[in-house]
């Protein structure tokens, strides 16, 4: 702990004395060439359906420029985030473990003490270290407090949200179901709007260790995002180092807040924010293009899927329905062990290296970044662990198809203990040990079941997940025990991995406040840059 608490008091002192405040310190400082490393970019979209993509269901016309990446790089189909929910998906991609190993099984709060557990490598700690200058702009949500926070964690410049940008009042509440209020000006509100609604701390915008905002502007946070996140990678490019950029958007999570309200062409609040995140999206790839494209490989992704019970507010599953589970009340998208909770979209572009208009059948997961891009920067794997992901170079760049045979996918809220493994994929097959369904639109949730045998759908044949195999039949007694061997080896495996486990307590403390002394923990005249307003 004595080593931890010097590591934090030097992070600290490096952050109040500017190391980390201003992009060009980034790249006047030490100028040297890491030969043969490329420059990463990981855009994780928050909340995105499988569906929303043009590139990937027809009905979809309004993201032209990810349409355009796909054409012009690598599009997997069966592709499918690690979890089903915020913090535990995003801790997978960050360590390349899923979360009953590395601790984080279900999602942080406005006042959580801890995060990701401290003895969890993250991908930017192995970049770092490496020779990378390290970003991430966007949401964090894997703990905000004390060394948790993303600047002791590997990232050299942090400027975004601690959390998901409904869990805390602002100016600009934006579209929601229930709709929140925004945040009171005058006393303490107490809440008339539900659980679902923060009333009591508005929510702040980090620049490093700083608040700069609170609340945060959320009409203009895309676009600061965007800006923040082009010069990043100029001043990076310029600097003759590699670089790591994670821009965690906050699209297409409620609410949806515009930077230009809704038109007569898109009159929709979900159709005129996905056009926003694609436009942001084509911004970023345009500024790679003049930056060096032929060294920077850009990944784009999603979190989960999408969120059903915001009706209209939610992005489209495609035709991964779980229709199963909704003749039986609840949805079968985010929160669920269902295809529409966890398979998500996913591009991967570099001209030069990843072959064009190409589209990839592969068994896939976010777990799969962190090895993936640590083998590119002919990096080390941290020892004494073992991980779910594996290096999928040879799939990016066309030299194999094999991805793998075996995906597990975690409880992740809507049935099950929290993390625990309930559901797996072997080949085109989906057990389920467990099912249970998230709240829907309509209100309905979805019982939570026990299945002894499981129930298993072949998703060749039904990806709707409508019908299971007859227990009687052949091909469900031939894939059964391939199937529990699966199970039974995972599990054993575990049992004797290196795990850890996530402090998931508790204090009012812990909550990012800029100013106690104001209603909601509201700046007046921000907390560092005196010119910037709440």
């Amino acid at each position: 702990m004595e080593i931890l608490f010097l590591k934090m008091l030097l992070l600290l002192a490096g952050c109040l004395a500017g190391l980390f405040c201003h992009f060009s310190d980034l790249c006047g400082g030490e100028k040297r060439t890491v030969q043969n490393k490329p420059n990463f970019i990981v855009i994780l979209a928050d909340d995105v359906g499988w569906g929303d993509l043009g590139a990937n269901w027809a009905e979809t016309k309004d993201t032209p420029h990810l349409d355009q990446m796909a054409a012009e790089g690598m599009r997997f189909v069966d592709f499918h985030s690690a979890a089903s929910t915020c913090s535990p998906s995003r801790a997978s991609l960050l360590t390349g473990r899923l979360g009953i190993r590395n601790g984080v099984t279900h999602n942080f709060a406005v006042t959580s003490v801890g995060g990701l557990p401290l003895n969890e490598t993250t991908l930017a700690e192995v970049l770092k270290e490496a020779g990378y200058i390290t970003a991430v702009i966007g949401k964090w949500h894997l703990g905000h407090s004390g060394p948790y926070h993303p600047n002791f964690r590997g990232f050299d410049y942090y400027f975004g949200i601690p959390y998901s940008h409904d869990m805390g009042c602002t100016d600009t509440p934006g579209y929601n179901l229930p709709p929140c209020p925004a945040c009171p000006r005058r006393s303490a509100a107490t809440s008339h709007h539900g659980r679902d609604c923060y009333t009591t701390v508005a929510l702040p915008l980090f620049e490093n260790i700083t608040i700069i905002q609170q609340p945060v502007n959320l009409t203009g946070l895309a676009a600061e995002y965007a800006e923040k996140a082009t010069q990043f990678i100029e001043h990076a490019s310029e600097s003759g180092r590699p670089f790591f950029l994670y821009l965690a958007l906050a699209h297409m999570h409620v609410p949806l807040v515009l930077a230009q309200p809704p038109s007569s062409s898109f009159p929709e609040p979900y159709r005129a924010s996905l056009r926003e995140m694609d436009a942001l999206v084509g911004r970023i790839k345009d500024k790679v293009d003049g930056c060096g494209k032929e060294n920077t490989f850009l990944w784009f992704t999603g979190d989960n899927g999408p969120w059903a019970q915001k009706c209209e507010l939610a992005g489209s599953v495609g035709p991964f329905s779980g229709a199963w589970q909704r003749q039986r009340g609840g949805s079968a998208a985010k929160q669920t062990t269902w295809e529409g909770g966890h398979r998500v979209p996913a591009l991967a572009y570099w001209p030069g290296r990843i072959p064009a208009n190409m589209t990839s059948t592969a068994l896939l997961s976010t777990a799969d970044i962190f090895p993936t891009l640590v083998t590119l920067a002919k990096a080390s794997l941290p020892p004494n662990r073992r991980f779910d992901g594996s290096d999928v170079s040879e799939i990016l760049f066309g030299q194999s198809s094999q991805g793998h045979k075996t995906l597990f996918h975690p409880n992740s809220g809507a049935a099950g203990k929290a993390g625990e493994i309930k559901a797996l994929r072997l080949a085109q097959y989906k057990a389920f040990y467990t099912t249970g369904g998230a709240k829907a639109c309509d209100g309905s949730i979805g019982l939570e079941e026990h299945h002894q045998p499981p129930l298993i759908f072949n998703l060749d044949q039904d990806i709707q997940e409508q019908v299971p195999l007859d227990v009687k039949a052949g091909e469900y007694r031939a894939v059964l025990p391939a199937i529990t061997r699966a199970l039974t080896d995972f599990l054993q495996d575990i049992a004797t991995d290196n795990v850890s486990t996530a402090d998931y307590s508790q204090d009012p403390a812990a909550t990012p406040c800029c100013n106690p002394q104001h209603i909601v923990c509201q700046c007046q005249a921000c907390c560092s840059r005196g010119s910037r307003e709440p």
